[in-house]
């Protein structure tokens, strides 16, 4: 796959570099638009990247300053329910990886399988389950971002999980920490699939995250991890 027509149009628009990127869950793309001197970018303008048809994610790119730090934003993802193959819900991530983006915060919606979680509250995501049945490194790797076996043990960064439960603390936040598993969608799950994922120590359910979270780890990025709790899940 060829990023290089993708990286390059980026950088005709905002040529500066990059070290930070946060992926923007249904319903969190507001703070794309908080983004100080901005370039806004329709990923339907950048070559090779697929449009977001989710609802409510207006598939944009933001690059702008945030908290005094060059930050960039997908304002919307890819969800291989849409249709789009995992390589392409990969393709932003390595894009991201080849302008500079050593640190990874990825969002998502979810839904509360903890019985403990409330409609509201925020999960900090500690590791996952992947059941989507695939994997975005499949197929030939592309050692130019990383091995053909890579390891997963740490997948979201012990250093910014403690970092997320710093900052909790500062805003007088409980911050949840907990196991986020991802599925295929577009169904919602069964109570009976909720009561699986429970048995296997799931917290949270929903559709995204993992795949490029997956791609992201290829790359050697750092990653921290959201979950906001919007419903509770099918028999909770």
């Amino acid at each position: 796959m060829n990023y290089q027509p993708a990286i390059d149009y980026i950088k005709s628009l905002s040529p500066e570099p990059v070290q930070i990127a946060i992926i923007l869950g249904s319903g969190l793309g507001a703070l794309g638009d908080k983004l100080e001197h901005a370039v806004a970018i329709p990923y339907e303008d950048i070559p090779g990247w697929a449009n977001s048809t989710a609802p409510g994610h207006s598939g944009r790119l933001i690059i702008g300053m945030l908290g005094g730090k060059r930050v960039l934003c997908m304002q919307g993802r890819l969800h291989f329910y849409e249709g789009h193959p995992l390589s392409a819900v990969a393709f932003p991530i390595r894009v991201m990886h080849s302008l500079g983006v050593r640190t990874l915060i990825v969002t998502n919606a979810a839904g509360g399988i903890n019985f403990d979680y409330a409609v509201g509250d925020i999960m900090l995501i500690t590791d996952h389950i992947n059941f989507m049945d695939s994997n975005p490194m499949i197929g030939k790797n592309d050692d130019t971002f990383g091995e053909r076996f890579f390891d997963m043990g740490t997948a979201y960064t012990p250093a910014l999980r403690k970092l997320g439960q710093t900052c909790a603390k500062k805003l007088n936040m409980h911050l949840h920490e907990g196991v986020y598993v991802a599925v295929t969608g577009p169904s919602y799950e069964t109570p009976a699939e909720i009561r699986a994922f429970r048995a296997l120590g799931a917290d949270a359910v929903g559709m995204s995250t993992v795949p490029e979270v997956i791609a992201a780890r290829h790359c050697g990025m750092d990653i921290l991890g959201l979950s906001l709790i919007t419903n509770h899940a099918a028999g909770v």
